[in-house]
């Protein structure tokens, strides 16, 4: 008889902010993951398709989006993960002080991990108030005041996260250099 431990833990890829930019080394980084969850202003059908169909994909929409893409996912997504209740929202605050709405929404049913987008700061980090585990991958797009955009890497099993990474990849707005032909 199999019991929970005996499965292998869900490997999660989280971005957020990517503004209609997706980093194609995004599919290196999330290649071994099971599911890619993006916390809001993914910007463009074409990056939401792109993820949807390389991996089970969980979005929200953030501020950017328009009509369609809000249509497409939620404002506000609960769901379990390998039995942590996951609240996703795109503007949410930031521990100790949320917005009123998240507060709200905090109140009402307590999740085992907020995760969220907008700021472009990447923050994890657990509020002590709540016992609220609190993931911002910052921002994977090239739209902001980021210095760097970034993006998070971990696991769930048996109701905990584990092997949280932070990946970079790179500099916002850096273009990369091209060959130009003088003659």
């Amino acid at each position: 008889m199999q019991t929970q431990s005996d499965y292998p833990a869900v490997k999660i890829g989280l971005l957020s902010d990517t503004h209609g930019f997706l980093d194609p080394r995004v599919f290196d980084y999330f290649a071994e993951c099971d599911e890619i969850w993006h916390a809001g202003d993914i910007g463009s059908t074409e990056v939401a398709d792109a993820l949807e169909n390389f991996k089970t994909f969980r979005a929200v929409h953030g501020n950017i989006d328009d009509p369609a893409m809000r249509r497409r996912y939620p404002e506000d997504l609960w769901f379990d993960c390998e039995g942590i209740l996951i609240l996703m929202t795109h503007i949410a605050g930031s521990p100790p002080r949320f917005n009123p709405r998240v507060k709200k929404l905090l109140a009402e049913r307590k999740p085992g991990v907020l995760v969220c987008g907008h700021s472009h700061i990447l923050r994890v980090m657990k509020d002590e108030a709540t016992s609220v585990m609190y993931l911002n991958p910052g921002a994977a797009g090239h739209h902001g005041l980021h210095p760097i955009r970034t993006m998070l890497r971990f696991e769930a099993h048996e109701g905990r996260l584990a092997r949280m990474e932070v990946i970079e990849l790179g500099k916002r707005g850096l273009i990369e250099p091209t060959t130009t032909r003088t003659d």
